[in-house]
């Protein structure tokens, strides 16, 4: 266990180091991330879900617009759910060697033919792929496929709205156990939280740092009672975050520990944020600051894949 937690704190590093300044995809894939969890003999790093959580983490706090998401959250998941197939090893392979994928939900497969549209499509106008699921499969389309952009307030993450109608078939893969689809909801909510943790832990940064150095009355805010209680509801949020964060991200987690997480940590960004751009004060507000851009993707981490409530429903059917 601590061999593990030493590498995360390296990969946390090298991430922070890396992600300190704007970075292309082809950095990204040079590093090894998109490859984290595809298998060695696929030229993959064969780890798992919790060390693309420690990027995933640092993505959010540096608010990083990246096809991460798109490509090593919904991509890779998709793949591994599949049933073992050389097509399924190749589009593996190409993950790890920076090839960029989308995942859209709800389309109909007719003969050899996929048709439907899904919107919000995470990383679809940037995907050497699209990965389209229908029922039990998922299908790789032709070329044919129609993918607008799809504007969000959050300047930093890019959508699609994929439109395809009778495009040709070129590969069908059969996900090998029911309930992939929801375990594919869940990596994403679990990701979700896991970017909210990071842009929580910057904010939370950023505000220390500000009030130790903003004086008024000669004296620096921070040392004002109001304002070390607000940074302290702000480091309270951000631990219970940690903690719900790393339960999701274990080996054998399962959709209970994502839905508390996606619930709770999503909901506690946008909370955070609002205090930093607060306790900022005047400046917080303004374009120059960059809270908002912080904010913007905190909001949308909230919305994306299930609101709170519609998790803390889930939650309480357990008990009915």
């Amino acid at each position: 266990m601590g061999e593990l937690a030493e590498f995360h704190d390296e990969l946390r590093a090298v991430a922070r180091e890396l992600l300190g300044k704007p970075v292309e995809w082809p950095a990204l894939a040079a590093a090894g991330w998109c490859g984290l969890e595809v298998p060695s003999r696929l030229d993959g790093a064969e780890a798992t879900f919790a060390e693309v959580a420690v990027v995933l983490a640092e993505l959010g706090r540096a608010a990083a617009g990246t096809s991460y998401f798109g490509t090593a959250v919904l991509g890779v998941g998709a793949l591994l759910e599949l049933e073992p197939s050389a097509e399924r090893d190749e589009l593996l392979r190409g993950v790890a060697q920076g090839t960029r994928l989308a995942v859209g939900d709800g389309f109909r497969l007719e003969g050899s033919r996929v048709s439907g549209r899904a919107e919000f499509v995470a990383d679809a106008t940037e995907a050497d792929h699209l990965l389209l699921v229908v029922g039990d499969q998922v299908v790789v389309p032709a070329p044919g496929a129609r993918v607008e952009p799809q504007p969000t307030l959050d300047a930093t993450r890019r959508f699609g709205v994929v439109d395809v109608d009778g495009v040709p078939a070129v590969w069908v893969g059969r996900f090998a156990a029911d309930g992939a689809v929801q375990r594919l909801r869940d990596r994403a909510a679990t990701a979700l939280a896991c970017d909210s943790l990071g842009l929580a832990e910057a904010m939370l940064d950023a505000t220390v740092a500000y009030v130790g150095t903003r004086e008024q009355f000669g004296v620096p805010v921070g040392s004002f009672q109001a304002v070390k209680h607000a940074c302290a509801d702000m480091l309270v949020r951000v631990v219970i975050s940690r903690t719900l964060v790393a339960a999701a991200t274990r080996d054998d987690a399962g959709w209970v520990a994502a839905a508390r997480a996606k619930s709770y940590v999503t909901a506690a960004a946008v909370d955070v944020v609002g205090k930093a751009m607060q306790l900022h004060g005047g400046i917080g507000y303004t374009w120059e600051s960059g809270l908002h851009t912080y904010l913007k993707r905190a909001t949308l981490n909230r919305a994306l894949f299930g609101s709170p409530a519609a998790h803390r429903r889930r939650l309480a059917q357990r008990y009915r």
